[in-house]
Order: structure tokens, then sequence, then C-alpha cells
């Protein structure tokens, strides 16, 4: 399978940068995986899994916010938060999906309501995903 490169960068630092074989990225709509010479193509995050495969190995993630840029060049990913799976402590996640209930609670008007309701889900999800991967998020 042929490699291409791939940047992974959050507000503070480069967390990957390398040649990968594929990634799969948790788009808002919907999962998706880019290989090498892939199509213009760019998506926004929702919170979710994203795997990173190359030289053999896997590498996943959870991301929040951001977006997605692939070109027949490459993918780069900017993410508000990137975490590596292994990394993810459950109370983390816990109290992330406490606070976007909390912020659903607070919405003002029903479009906020609305917006803060598909982040509240999309980390419910996200969680259920790391919890199918094994870790012991919850």
């Amino acid at each position: 399978m042929a490699n291409f490169p791939f940047e992974l960068v959050s507000p503070e630092k480069l967390i990957y940068s390398g040649s990968v074989s594929e990634v799969v990225v948790p788009g808002t709509e919907g999962e998706f995986g880019i290989l090498a010479g892939h199509s213009p193509f760019v998506s926004t995050l929702k919170p979710g899994v994203l795997t990173i495969r190359g030289d053999g190995a896997t590498k996943k993630l959870f991301v929040r916010g951001g977006f997605a840029e692939a070109n027949p060049q490459g993918l780069t990913v900017l993410a508000e938060i990137a975490i590596p799976l292994e990394e993810i402590r459950p109370e983390r996640l816990a109290q992330m999906i406490k606070d976007a209930e909390e912020d659903v609670e607070d919405a003002k008007d029903e479009v906020t309501r609305a917006k803060r309701l598909v982040m509240l889900e999309a980390l419910k999800s996200a969680s259920a995903a790391i919890q199918a991967d094994g870790h012991t998020a919850h």
C-alpha cells in the first residue's frame, strides 16, 4: 500500500508528522478513510477516534473539534484536542461529557441548544468508541 504525508496538529503542538498508509478520521458527516492520492476533501471533525496506520503500526487518538484537509499530496488534521487513547483518563472524558450536559442545560436558545446537543451526543459516541476499542473510558 502506498504511503503519503500526514500531519496532526493541535493548538499546543505538532502531535504527529510522518509517512502513513491510511488515516481514518471521525468527520461530522461520518467516519472516512484517507489513502495515498486521495482527491481534495475538507471535513470538520466530531469527537471520536482517529486511527493512523503506517510502518506496520497503528496509533489511535481521541480528537475533538477542528478539521481535516486531504489532497493528492497528503492529509492535515487540525484538532482542538488530540490525545493518544492510552493516555485518556476515564474521569477526563466523563468530565467533558458532564460539561457538555451542563452546556446543553444552559443554552439560551434552541439553535445553541441543538448545537450543544450534537456535541454532547458526539462525546458520548466517542466514549463508546473508546470503550469498544478496549480502553476503560466511560
